[in-house]
């Protein structure tokens, strides 16, 4: 799209508040006329009052002249307020519907998109469209009026001159245009400049721990100095083209002014026009200036905005790639089997899955285990649709999951991973994620369930405690406990585990396994094992290699065929002070 195309775009965001639009343009309308009869009034206060000295309009135009600015400012608060309004509403509404679209699409694009760029545009970008939205509407409109009523002003004062200044009006276009394009650039490069700010930000502050570690304050100081100045440059480049459209403007408005002074001059000595007449239209042409001068800035504001109004509308048309379908039914209850048939799945140009199948059985717990990159974590991903496969199918009792619904699908499935995200919130709302109308005795008995009953009480203001962001004041076993609890309260029948326990130490692991073994009760489960010690009990394991599955069975089974699951079995155990043939 253009960005004539993209400005109307921004527009229809208006239509639900035309009832304010519609009372704010009445009172810039009344507000540009009472600018206008300023502008008339300033012969009779030349003529009548100075010249023929008019005692009763000596007494008449001044209350005029006050009565009519407590109206104009009236009504200057009532557009100012409407419009505003109408901006503030606008962008507040696309803001929200920028965020809720973030939330329909799928974890593919959150895979390729940077957060701190997503920040950007929701914050950052919107704010710009706010200026193009509200300002500039406001600014084209009462400009619009008020240079409409001071032209008729003019040319009824007198045609000639009016027809003077109409030929020093196009010399602002070029201006005007060379300095549109100019801003366009600019702006981008500027929005482009603030959203790698944001990524730049948001890894370093959260990743604050490893600058610290590998000492390098210095490098990422330097770093962010760079990214800083290129900033400062673009906000300097934009003031410079702001700071230059004023004098110019105000310079091709002195060759106009110079040139009415001679011509009106020269008509008031020969008496073609009275001395009133003459300065009610070089008022009328001083008025005019300012309005001219507010379209060249409402100009730039809406070049501003176009460039960030193109940001935000490419992610709202982007289509999430996983959605219902448009017969999609409610899954029913689980109640039988989960079947991979044939799965493949394709991840940028590479081939992750390659003719996966195998049936987990309700009440089976199924590990999975292979080495880095060996697809068990895209494996388990699939089953909720946060991606979708790229040939085969995936069906829960016998329905493929591409034909339920997502939200019924996803119902019924749990997830505790290895990254365990906790919210800047209390525990209680943590554990209670999604469902606030829960009783306090359900949650307290999820968190005795989990083991995190007796930590929680220790915390300061116990359930109600704020953890920080991304649980900081808990330590990981702590962290994984409320996880764990979550998931309890979901009382989902699937439950995933993807390397729930990899990243903890042994104690916090031994702590967290118990509660993991509580929460896989008469439940269904995947488990993407990290550690091999903690899936020797499933009932199946399924070893994956490259894409596929190389060898089936359970622990003892896997080790008699002396496979790739005995190799990895002895790579992570032959360092221990036991004996293989003891844990075995």
């Amino acid at each position: 799209m253009n960005g004539k195309d993209i400005y109307l775009r921004t527009l229809q965001f208006l239509r639900p508040y035309w009832t304010r639009l519609l009372l704010a343009m009445i009172c810039m309308l009344v507000v540009s006329a009472i600018t206008a009869a300023f502008a008339l009034l300033t012969k009779n206060v030349l003529d009548d009052i100075f010249i023929n000295k008019d005692r009763f309009l000596l007494t008449v135009i001044p209350l005029v002249v006050m009565g009519l600015g407590i109206v104009k400012g009236f009504f200057t608060f009532g557009e100012g307020y409407l419009m505003n309004y109408v901006g503030q509403r606008v962008v507040a509404n696309l803001r929200e519907r920028l965020y809720n679209h973030l939330q329909t699409l799928s974890l593919s694009f959150f895979d390729k998109t940077p957060t701190g760029v997503l920040m950007a545009r929701i914050t950052n970008d919107v704010n710009s469209i706010q200026g193009a939205v509200s300002n500039a509407v406001t600014g084209i409109i009462k400009d619009v009026f008020t240079a409409v009523g001071l032209i008729g002003v003019v040319f009824y004062r007198d045609w000639l001159l009016a027809l003077v200044a109409i030929l020093v009006f196009p010399l602002a276009v070029y201006p005007f245009v060379h300095f549109s394009r100019r801003l366009r650039k600019i702006s981008k490069r500027t929005l482009q400049t603030v959203a790698y700010i944001s990524t730049f930000l948001q890894e370093t502050i959260f990743g604050h721990r490893i600058v610290k570690a590998f000492n390098m304050e210095a490098y990422e100081n330097r770093r962010f100095h760079d990214a800083n100045e290129q900033y400062f440059k673009y906000l300097m480049k934009r003031v410079t083209i702001r700071a230059l459209s004023n004098p110019i403007m105000e310079w091709l408005a002195y060759i106009g002014i110079g040139a009415f002074i001679w011509i009106g001059g020269s008509r008031v000595i020969i008496g073609a026009m009275t001395v009133g007449e003459f300065f009610s239209f070089m008022t009328a042409m001083a008025l005019l200036y300012d309005p001219m001068r507010g379209l060249s800035k409402v100009n730039l504001l809406i070049q501003e905005g176009i460039v960030a109004a193109r940001r935000v509308f490419d992610i709202l048309d982007l289509k999430p790639e996983v959605t219902d379908t448009p017969d999609a039914q409610v899954l029913p209850p689980f109640s039988r089997e989960i079947e991979y048939r044939n799965v493949f799945f394709r991840y940028a140009d590479e081939m992750v899955l390659k003719g996966i199948s195998f049936t987990v059985k309700r009440g089976e717990k199924v590990a999975l285990v292979g080495s880095s990159g060996a697809g068990k974590t895209t494996l388990v991903n699939l089953l909720p649709r946060f991606y979708d496969v790229t040939k085969g199918k995936i069906m829960i009792d016998g329905m493929e999951i591409r034909q339920a619904t997502l939200k019924s699908l996803r119902d019924q499935i749990g997830v505790v991973s290895q990254q365990t995200l906790l919210f800047n919130d209390s525990v209680r709302n943590n554990i209670a994620y999604g469902r606030p109308d829960l009783l306090e005795e359900e949650v307290i008995k999820a968190a005795k369930m989990a083991d995190a009953h007796d930590f929680i009480q220790k915390l300061p203001q116990k359930y109600d405690t704020v953890i920080g962001e991304q649980g900081v004041i808990l330590s990981g076993g702590q962290r994984q406990r409320i996880s764990i609890a979550r998931a309890l309260l979901k009382n989902a029948p699937i439950l995933i585990l993807d390397e729930a326990t990899s990243s903890l130490d042994t104690e916090s692991e031994r702590e967290v396994q118990a509660a993991l073994d509580r929460l896989m009760e008469k439940r269904t489960v995947l488990v993407i094992a990290h550690r091999l010690s903690t899936v020797r009990n499933v009932d199946r394991i399924l070893v994956l290699s490259d894409g596929l599955i190389v060898e089936e069975g359970n622990h003892k089974e896997l080790m008699d065929i002396g496979g790739e699951y005995k190799k990895l079995y002895e790579l992570q155990f032959r360092d221990e002070d036991r004996p293989l043939q003891e844990v075995a």
